[in-house]
């Protein structure tokens, strides 16, 4: 249940993590070769794993980078395919014909994905990398790729811009995931836009918005009458004059 709003009721909520929507700030300095090559070497020799990052010739490198999703809102499949199971996903895509007919679910939550890109790969691309895993079929510009940092307690997100690339900033930031992991969530900017969404979606998001507000307002009406029996029962309860 949502705690906003709620006023008095609100130390009958849970405890929230903080978070911070407010830029990481780390130098992201333009690099050398051989300041490159030396960055590598530090990064492969601080992880525990075969996740490594290789330089090339002509300067460029490649690496993975580890994404979660965090996304709240269901996402459109062809129809005629059953919902990927993360093991499905690693494996990628078969071959498909055309999308006619989508249907909605949702992914797993906190599902991880691991991609092998190049450094100059963008913040988009890998948004279309993960789509294409999944099999999802909504249009890109629905979702954003954050980057999530962790400091003296708090959690501080930034969404990247489409042409960022998060191959580099991993380098810069050193395989930490306290000091820097990526995030795939909803392109919340403020308001949304609903064009960019099917006639199946919109009827689906009526359906969905519909069943949140009538298990807002029962357990709404639940707490007030919780409240209002214990006063009650209070007021029986006190003697006479």
């Amino acid at each position: 249940m949502h705690c906003s709003g709620m006023g008095s009721f609100r130390a009958l909520c849970p405890p929230w993590p903080i978070f911070q929507d407010e830029p990481v700030e780390w130098e992201t300095p333009d690099l050398s070769q051989a300041e490159t090559e030396q960055k590598i070497k530090e990064y492969n020799s601080q992880i525990n794993s075969n996740l490594f990052m290789s330089l090339n010739k002509d300067g460029s490198y490649t690496g993975f980078i580890k994404v979660q999703l965090k996304l709240v809102r269901p996402v459109s499949v062809p129809s005629s395919k059953k919902p990927p199971s993360l093991q499905a996903a690693q494996r990628g895509p078969g071959r498909g014909t055309a999308v006619r007919r989508r249907t909605s679910f949702y992914l797993p939550k906190d599902a991880v994905k691991h991609l092998h890109v190049l450094s100059r790969t963008r913040a988009r691309e890998v948004i279309e990398a993960l789509l294409r895993k999944f099999l999802v079929v909504d249009d890109p510009r629905k979702f954003a790729l954050f980057e999530r940092a962790e400091r003296h307690g708090q959690v501080y997100l930034r969404k990247l811009s489409d042409d960022e690339q998060p191959l580099r900033l991993r380098l810069l930031a050193g395989p930490s995931e306290k000091a820097l992991s990526f995030v795939l969530k909803e392109n919340d900017s403020g308001e949304v836009n609903w064009d960019a969404f099917s006639m199946p979606e919109l009827h689906n998001f009526l359906r969905i918005l519909q069943r949140e507000e009538e298990e807002h307002l029962r357990q709404i009406l639940q707490k007030y009458s919780y409240c209002r029996q214990k006063i009650q029962e209070a007021l029986h309860a006190c003697p006479l004059g």
